[in-house]
């Protein structure tokens, strides 16, 4: 529901590199009339009781960080307040990364090559009970959803995969080493270690071996 509020956007800005924070808050520091950052957080245990204490009207949250991930943190502000209006910051122009996020509660998902102008308006948005996403990955999400809808996009996708994590999947199944993943895909180790903490988070297992077994029971192998 839409809803008409007066006075500056109370926001709390969370994310595990102050120096990420200290740059959003220059960034709004213009807009004193329209957003005030009324707290911060460095990680996602401080950033609970934070949210707890000050109530803000939203919460601007980077959607990966190193001890955990925004996209826990924002089920963890809505199982705690279901009202909760939680907007995920990423680098990553990525719509199965858009598709989680709605799927644990987010308001909103923007990139941070958003300019402040565009931050503050879809900031204000979300605050009115709007859903805010970037314009180009809300364009793609939709051709995306419509592709699953038809059964016609890559294995792994109904799991949160995303295309590159699905192929990094079917690999493993094949028994490839990392190292051999990396070199065939043409990527950096530390990316393949990435993607498969990726694998493994959303597809709920610990480990290489239960990754493989879950992907050829679900036959999401490809």
């Amino acid at each position: 529901m839409v809803t008409t509020v007066t006075g500056p956007v109370r926001l709390v800005l969370v994310d595990d590199h102050e120096v990420v924070i200290e740059g959003l808050k220059a960034m709004l520091a213009g807009f004193q009339s329209r957003v005030r950052v009324v707290g911060q957080a460095v990680g996602v245990e401080q950033a609970v009781k934070v949210v707890d204490s000050l109530d803000p009207d939203v919460v601007l949250c980077d959607v990966r960080m190193q001890a955990s991930s925004g996209l826990d943190l924002c089920l963890t502000l809505r199982q705690r307040d279901p009202q909760r209006k939680i907007v995920m910051l990423s680098v990553y122009d990525d719509e199965q990364y858009l598709f989680q996020a709605l799927r644990v509660g987010a308001s909103g998902y923007l990139l941070k090559s958003i300019g402040s102008d565009d931050l503050v308006r879809q900031l204000e948005v979300v605050r009115s009970g709007t859903t805010a996403i970037d314009p180009g990955l809300a364009a793609r999400g939709v051709d995306t959803a419509a592709r699953l809808q038809r059964d016609r996009f890559w294995p792994g996708a109904r799991h949160g995969l995303t295309q590159r994590g699905s192929e990094i999947l079917s690999h493993m199944v094949r028994g490839l080493s990392s190292r051999r993943i990396a070199t065939k895909l043409i990527i950096g180790d530390e990316t393949v270690k990435s993607h498969l903490r990726a694998i493994y988070r959303k597809l709920e297992v610990a480990d290489r071996a239960s990754a493989v077994a879950t992907a050829l029971r679900e036959g999401i192998d490809q």
